[in-house]
C-alpha cells in the first residue's frame, strides 16, 4: 500500500476523452520518508497536487488550440499535469514541473494509460535558481491557479523572467484570486502586455465569470 487512496477520474478536454488517476480525496497525507517536508510541503497542502482543479480543466482546454510548432513549453506548479499531457498529445516539446514527490509518479501513470510518452518532468522550486540553471528558457509559460499564496506574485515574476525567451507569451488561468492584479503589475513591468479574458471554469458556469484566462505577451 502507497499510504494513500485514489481514484480514476474520465475527463474530457474538446473532443478527446482522458483517464487521469487523482487522490481519493483531499484528506490524504503521506511522507514517510520526509521528502515532502524537505521539499517545504506541509501536512495541510499536501494533498493538493492530487486534485483535478477545474483551473487546470481551463488551462487544458485553452492549449487545445494553440499552436506548438517550434515552440518550448513549461507547466509550473502542473499537480496532475493534464495541461502538460494535452500538450504532449500534440506533439508540443513540453515539460512538467513541480515540487511535491509525486508529482512526477503520477505524470508517467496517467501518461501511460492514456497512451503517450510521458512529458519531460523537472522538480522546480520557485524561490531557488540553482534549480533550474539547466533548464534552459521556454517559448510558452503555462500555470493554472498558482497565485493563491502572498508571496506567489513576486516569485512567481522573478521565476517566469528567467525561463522566458525575449519572445515568450505566459498563460494563467485564475479562479479570481486577488493577487493576480500584483503579478501582472510585475510582469509588465518585465515587458510582457497583458491581455484578459473572463471564462467558465466549469460547465454551469455562468457569466459574469469569476475564472480568467490571463494571456501576457513579451516581444512578438
Amino acid at each position: 500500500m502507497p499510504g494513500y487512496e485514489t481514484r480514476k477520474l474520465n475527463v474530457r478536454v474538446g473532443s478527446q476523452q482522458w483517464k487521469i488517476r487523482s487522490l481519493r480525496d483531499k484528506q490524504q497525507y503521506a511522507d514517510p520518508t520526509g521528502e515532502a517536508r524537505r521539499a517545504g510541503i506541509c501536512s495541510a497542502s499536501w494533498s493538493l497536487f492530487g486534485q483535478l482543479w477545474p483551473a487546470s480543466r481551463a488551462l487544458a482546454k485553452a492549449v487545445k488550440r494553440i499552436d506548438v510548432r517550434n515552440r518550448r513549453f513549461i507547466e509550473l506548479g502542473c499537480g496532475l499535469a493534464l495541461p502538460s499531457l494535452v500538450l504532449k498529445s500534440r506533439g508540443a516539446d513540453i515539460v512538467a514541473s513541480d515540487r511535491h514527490p509525486l508529482s512526477k509518479r503520477f505524470l508517467e501513470y496517467n501518461a501511460a494509460i492514456n497512451d503517450i510518452a510521458p512529458p519531460s518532468y523537472l522538480d522546480l522550486a520557485w524561490d531557488d535558481a540553482e534549480s533550474h540553471t539547466d533548464a534552459g528558457q521556454f517559448d510558452v509559460i503555462i500555470g493554472s491557479d498558482i497565485l493563491y499564496e502572498p508571496d506567489h506574485a513576486e516569485m512567481l515574476a522573478d521565476l517566469i523572467d528567467r525561463l522566458a525567451t525575449t519572445t515568450a507569451k505566459v498563460l494563467i488561468t485564475c479562479p479570481g484570486r486577488g493577487y493576480r492584479n500584483r503579478f501582472s503589475r510585475l510582469l509588465q513591468a518585465r515587458g510582457f502586455e497583458l491581455t484578459e479574458t473572463r471564462v467558465p471554469f466549469s460547465e454551469d458556469d455562468t457569466p459574469p465569470y469569476r475564472g480568467r484566462l490571463l494571456r501576457y505577451q513579451r516581444g512578438m
